[in-house]
C-alpha cells in the first residue's frame, strides 16, 4: 500500500476499501448508477449533491476542498460513510484514480489518509 494523501476525517471512523471513482459531472454519477456499490467517489466540490442518487451504495467519500460542515461531510455522516475532507493528493492526476483500489483509514484523532493498494 502507498499513501497518496491525506485530509480532515469528517465520519465515520471505520476503514474501508473499495475501487476509486473520479466524479466530476452528473454524467458521471449517472454512469454510476449501476455500479457505485463498492466504490470511493473522489469529488473537487464540497458542496456537490449530485453523489445524493448513488451516496447510500458507496463505501466512502474523498474531496479536494472543504470541511467537516461542508455538505458531503454532513450527508456522509447521515449514512456512516467514511469521509475526507479537504484531502491533499501527493502530486496525482484525480482522473487517473478511476478504478483503482484504494482504503480509507483514519489514524490520529482525526487525521484521514487515502492509501492505494497495489
Amino acid at each position: 500500500m502507498r499513501k497518496i494523501g491525506e485530509g480532515l476525517s469528517c465520519s465515520s471512523k471505520s476503514e474501508v476499501s473499495g475501487e476509486l471513482a473520479y466524479v466530476n459531472s452528473v454524467e458521471d454519477v449517472m454512469n454510476l448508477f449501476d455500479k457505485a456499490a463498492g466504490k470511493i467517489c473522489v469529488v473537487e466540490d464540497a458542496g456537490t449533491t449530485t453523489l445524493g442518487p448513488i451516496l447510500p451504495e458507496l463505501v466512502g467519500t474523498v474531496c479536494t476542498t472543504g470541511g467537516a460542515g461542508s455538505h458531503l461531510a454532513i450527508v456522509s455522516r447521515e449514512f456512516n460513510i467514511p469521509c475526507i475532507m479537504g484531502m491533499k493528493f501527493k502530486s496525482m492526476n484525480l482522473p487517473s484514480l478511476n478504478g483503482k483500489k484504494a482504503k480509507i483509514a483514519t489514524e490520529d484523532e482525526d487525521r484521514g489518509v487515502l492509501y492505494l493498494i497495489e
